[in-house]
């Protein structure tokens, strides 16, 4: 028997009423009814699903309260990556940025429109909109890939289940989740009072956690907030500057920060600045700097991007906070470069809303320069994401000088420092601090992605000497970890599955994790698309290496030395024989453009130059940024210049935006 016409009528009245009424909550800050009244409406809804469970669609306000605990969280991979901004600390920075802006557009004289909005300390995420209703909610992750955390967003009251409005046929909207600070506070004080052994030391700590969470009915019981910020695909849709796309996301349903502002030209965004940094304390979100956006998107466009960070935006970050406090001691750390750090332990002190008991000293030469000895008291300073560092000795405590010691704290070996660096290092690569490092980077979720893998279950495997490099970590067998502390049968069974379903990761992960130095993320996308195997890197000459854009000599160096060694040839060896076998990129995406090397140039008018170069990327091509003898291809624009031309002189294939889009697979519309 289906669900009777007059209960589907007042079901979707409810419904509508409920999600009007979250709107005025917890968007605008505007209620218009009472939480009792609320509550009765929100109990009949409940009533009315729990009696005809087909009326429990994922769009429903009881959506709201979370749901059965997942398994895991999927992945996601994005169509337009997430990229990092740049960033600087001084008016004298900003107006530099803002003069290499004028000389790029070749405009001196160019006035721009700037948007400034706060810079909230929280946690980056992506909703994506489809047909107007919620599809998808994303981590950052790398920039490409994140976490599908979409039933942790369907919790947050101020994440809209459906836009209003017109709206675009799909949009992926890009924002900031955070806490209140007032809701932090009350928050802790629940935990407490419940006998939590979890007391969060930050707000930005409890968010991350937070949209994460496997049972999202915990979720659900901590007041989050979305702000919107950006967009990253879009069809159906356009908007001339950033400003106009804050006031249709405002229309669409989805809460934009009230502290945004449009400015003309550098003083008014340096007021901006002045009176953000004034109210900073005063604000109930914690924020540590602006994120200034050139406002017009035809400008963005001309602008373009670097390899890691978009031209026309940049983040201006507030001064530190620093307090004193005192030094107990200073421990040294092995890494996985056999690099020797020495940390400070610090009496526990609260600075901008985390508790700080370490700090980085960096090396030798930089504890001299400070003169800081354990029982010292000192000023240490935290400024955003930067790990806190000492900043000078307020009093000295009398204590005695600190010297690095000559040996390996771990190993024993006799350390070694090259004149041009100011690091020491262990040169033994059987050191069980390297070993351990190296595995913890190897299974990372950047790299290898060993889901189970965690640090202390390799410091039991190193210790116990059942695994002494990445290749061992594939001979592990179940019952072999199930007598290891903390594992059981199904964890040892999942780690082993989650080793086997590693081996077939993309080179570039694979590349990310063998821990190559100066081989990071983007070096790595860049040589899993340059060359196609493995084998290909590991015999490529200098010249080849820096025929890619962005490897310069210093990397190419770094390649051939790690590949040159015995130990690490033998590692790749045991690695195969485990059946480890690294994917070609063009393999896994299969795509129509494979082994296409494409320079965009000009300008694009269906689609961003980022979205386009996404577009090439998952469809096998690699995108540089100049003209190089690896180019196969160019897609020009109007206003293609210098570029343009060099490809006519090679003799390259040019095409406009609408024979790229054909030759993609799309329509062109």
């Amino acid at each position: 028997m289906g669900v009777p016409k007059k209960i589907r009528a007042e079901h979707a009245r409810l419904c509508e009423e409920a999600s009007e009424h979250d709107h005025r909550y917890h968007v605008l800050d505007q209620p218009t009814i009472a939480d009792a009244e609320y509550d009765e409406l929100f109990r009949r809804l409940v009533a009315l699903e729990e009696q005809y469970p087909e009326l429990g669609t994922p769009e429903s306000p009881t959506r709201r309260v979370g749901g059965e605990p997942l398994d895991e969280l999927p992945s996601y991979t994005r169509r337009v990556p997430m990229l990092s901004i740049a960033n600087c600390t001084t008016a004298e920075e900003f107006r530099e940025w803002v003069e290499g802006l004028q000389t790029f557009l070749k405009k001196p004289d160019e006035d721009f429109v700037f948007s400034v909005e706060p810079k909230i300390d929280g946690t980056g995420l992506e909703l994506v909109y489809e047909q107007g209703k919620l599809a998808v909610a994303a981590t950052r992750g790398n920039g490409t890939t994140g976490e599908d955390v979409t039933a942790a967003a369907r919790t947050i009251r101020s994440v809209p289940m459906r836009l209003r409005g017109g709206t675009p046929r799909e949009v992926s909207v890009r924002g900031e989740v955070f806490i209140r600070k007032r809701d932090f506070e009350k928050l802790n004080a629940r935990l407490s009072a419940e006998g939590s052994e979890k007391v969060y030391s930050n707000p930005r700590n409890l968010v991350s956690g937070s949209v994460r969470m496997l049972d999202t009915r915990i979720v659900a019981r901590r007041p989050l907030v979305f702000f919107a910020h950006s967009f990253g695909a879009m069809e159906g849709a356009s908007f001339e500057s950033q400003s106009a796309f804050s006031r249709a996301v405002a229309g669409w349903g989805l809460k934009v920060s009230p502290d945004v502002r449009i400015c003309k030209g550098t003083v008014e965004v340096e007021k901006a600045y002045a009176d953000l940094l004034a109210r900073r304390e005063g604000l109930d979100y914690e924020i540590d700097g602006v994120v200034i956006k050139v406002d017009s998107f035809a400008l963005q466009e001309a602008l373009g991007t670097r390899a890691r960070s978009p031209r026309w935006t940049l983040a201006w970050k507030f001064p530190a906070i620093q307090r004193t406090t005192t030094l107990l001691q200073i421990q040294v750390q092995v890494g996985r470069t056999g690099a020797l750090t020495p940390v400070a332990i610090l009496e526990p002190v609260p600075i901008g809303g985390v508790t700080v008991s370490r700090a980085t000293l960096h090396n030798e030469d930089e504890i001299g320069r400070l003169g800081v000895r354990p029982g010292d008291r000192v000023l240490v300073e935290r400024s955003g994401d930067v790990i806190p560092k000492i900043v000078q000795v307020v009093k000295s405590g009398g204590g005695k000088a600190f010297k690095l010691p000559k040996k390996c704290p771990v190993c024993g070996t006799k350390t070694e420092r090259d004149e041009d660096e100011v690091i020491s290092r262990c040169p033994n690569f059987s050191c069980r601090a390297q070993i351990e490092g190296h595995l913890r980077h190897f299974a990372s979720r950047n790299a290898m992605d060993i889901e189970g893998l965690g640090s202390k279950l390799i410091t039991q495997l190193v210790e116990r000497e059942i695994v002494r490099d990445a290749a061992d970590l594939y001979a592990l067998r179940a019952e072999q970890l199930a007598d290891l502390e903390r594992m059981a049968e199904t964890s040892a069974q999942n780690l082993v599955a989650a080793l086997e379903a590693s081996k077939r990761r993309p080179l570039n992960r694979f590349l990310m994790g063998l821990g190559i130095r100066h081989v990071g993320e983007r070096i790595s996308e860049i040589l899993a698309q340059g060359f196609a195997t493995l084998d290909a890197l590991a015999e490529a000459s200098a010249e080849d290496l820096t025929a890619l854009d962005e490897i310069g000599p210093e990397v190419a160096e770094s390649l051939a030395a790690w590949f040159a060694r015995p130990q690490n040839r033998k590692m790749i060896e045991k690695l195969r024989a485990s059946g480890v076998d690294p994917q070609p990129v063009e393999a896994l995406v299969g795509g129509v453009l494979s082994g296409e090397v494409i320079v965009f140039t000009g300008m694009l008018e269906n689609m961003t130059r980022d979205a386009a170069k996404a577009l090439a990327v998952s469809l096998g091509a690699t995108v540089g940024s100049s003209i190089t003898r690896k180019t196969t291809l160019v897609v020009a624009g109007p206003g293609a210049g210098s570029k343009l031309k060099q490809a006519e002189e090679f003799g390259l294939s040019v095409l406009d935006e609408e024979e790229f889009l054909r030759r993609a697979g799309k329509d062109g519309s």
